[in-house]
């Protein structure tokens, strides 16, 4: 697998992507593809498991890159059959780098027959909920919070696999987008905040379930609808029929994913993921304005706001940093001096681009703040004049327990220091944030966030978590103080 990268570390992970498909030949191979297209929201490992009416279920968990295991005809061999999930991870509830036995989709036999699952999200009562299973009788295989969510099923008294996972997410708290399947059935489901996301596509005769759009194109699916917050799709040969197995909320989709998470030619509610990001960049612009001679992006998430940026502001937009595509495995042993070089093994400066002059740098956000400084030691180094930040999204003040991994509430900069000990600390010309109004009008809410009744999820900036994070609280966790 590879390692952690200095520049990699100080961003924001995703937490899962995930991925079915239902009547087509060698369903495998179509599930392989889309999540080679969603590896970015998980790196660390990736399953598949298929069925075939006459062979039965098969699964395949591998750690790395999809590229470097589900490419390979010997092992997609083993997954035959014309219905299959997959899972790409990066860990969120369980341990870093965990055993081979963390890694989705998770398979369970029942009375009625076999089902595996696949989640995207964190289930935040997930402490809960296994001391209660645990105390029954039920062994947990992996330290995963999204076992739960079997071991629920096993004790569900209701009569077919759809209806026992129903009954098993009505217990759940959290945040989940999943993908499931039985012998002869494709599920989807989401929570009824529709925090994380899940689409519909068609291919042919045959259906896909995706986290993004983005991967309905990599295998020429036609994108048919997104799956509504609170909505359960059982998919046959027959068609689709759609259930609500929750009791309705307001959807409270996660802002970030239009930030950060989701693939820039990717469509979320209707909008261009690029688009949104441009805009973010022109409000960015609009609020934040500075006397420069350049705007470049920190790539690759910051591109589409620089050039909103560049195009609101009137400053020309520019490559000063460029990403080395081809990092992977460092090609010799990361001793001490190679670590010590950081962000450089990740990027490096156009010098002559930069020199003696004013740069704006647009990034997506500031988590710890290490990677940023290093990005202006290397700015300055190259002869920049100034350096000013602007970033794409609000300050990162409070974590996600909805499934991103977010460092604790101490080793996130904002949350102990204001704007200006930031831009101190950072020793930046200047810095500045998007409001998080500002941020609700790139996304379309023309007014900004309405207060008393957001539209999205934004508990990262603003402490205020449309789900109670049960087990984080029991830890001791303290919410924010009511104003």
């Amino acid at each position: 697998m590879p390692p952690a990268h200095p520049f990699d570390d100080d961003k924001l992970k995703e937490e899962c992507g995930v991925y079915g498909v239902i009547g087509l030949t060698d369903a495998a191979n179509f599930v392989a593809l889309g999540l080679h297209a969603l590896q970015h929201r998980g790196q660390e490992a990736g399953g598949i498991v298929s069925h075939d009416p006459e062979i039965g279920f098969n699964s395949a968990r591998r750690f790395g890159y999809v590229r470097d295991n589900f490419t390979k005809q010997s092992l997609m061999e083993t997954l035959p059959g014309p219905l299959a999930i997959g899972h790409v991870r990066y860990s969120t509830a369980g341990k870093k780098g965990a055993a081979i036995r963390d890694v989705q989709p998770f398979f369970g036999e029942f009375s009625m027959g076999g089902a595996a699952i696949a989640h995207n999200g964190n289930i935040t009562n997930a402490d809960e909920l296994r001391t209660e299973l645990i105390g029954r009788g039920s062994i947990f295989q992996s330290s995963s919070d999204s076992e739960c969510i079997i071991h629920l099923m096993a004790r569900s008294m209701q009569k077919n696999i759809a209806e026992r996972l129903e009954d098993a997410l009505r217990r759940v708290e959290g945040a989940f987008s999943v993908v499931a399947m039985t012998r002869t059935k494709l599920i989807g489901v989401r929570d009824p905040l529709g925090v994380r996301p899940l689409v519909l596509g068609q291919l042919g005769d045959g259906w896909v379930l995706s986290s993004e759009t983005c991967a309905l194109d990599i295998i020429g699916a036609k994108f048919v609808r997104e799956i509504e917050p609170g909505e359960m799709v059982v998919i046959t040969h027959e068609g689709v029929e759609s259930r609500r197995p929750f009791r309705p909320q307001t959807p409270r989709f996660c802002i970030f994913e239009h930030v950060y998470f989701s693939r820039p030619d990717s469509i979320i509610g209707g909008q261009s993921v690029y688009e949104t990001r441009r805009q973010i960049g022109v409000e960015l612009a609009r609020e934040n304005p500075v006397e420069a001679d350049l705007v470049c992006p920190v790539p690759d998430s910051g591109t589409p706001a620089a050039i909103g940026y560049s195009q609101e502001s009137g400053i020309p937009y520019a490559m000063g940093i460029v990403r080395n595509q081809y990092m992977g495995r460092t090609f010799i042993e990361p001793t001490e001096q190679i670590r010590n070089m950081g962000v450089r093994l990740k990027l490096n400066v156009n010098r002559a681009l930069i020199q003696g002059k004013r740069v704006i740098l647009v990034d997506d956000s500031v988590v710890r703040g290490t990677t940023s400084r290093k990005i202006k030691d290397m700015i300055l180094d190259a002869g920049a004049a100034e350096v000013h930040f602007r970033i794409a999204s609000p300050p990162t003040a409070w974590p996600c327990f909805y499934g991103v991994d977010t460092p604790e509430r101490e080793q996130l900069l904002a949350a102990t220091m204001s704007e200006d000990e930031m831009r101190e600390h950072l020793e930046v010309d200047s810095l500045k944030f998007i409001s998080l109004d500002g941020l609700y009008r790139a996304v379309g809410e023309a007014k900004g966030r309405d207060p008393n009744r957001p539209a999205y999820c934004d508990a990262c900036f603003s402490g205020e978590y449309p789900i109670e994070p049960r087990d984080m609280i029991a830890k001791g966790f303290e919410l924010k103080a009511a104003e």
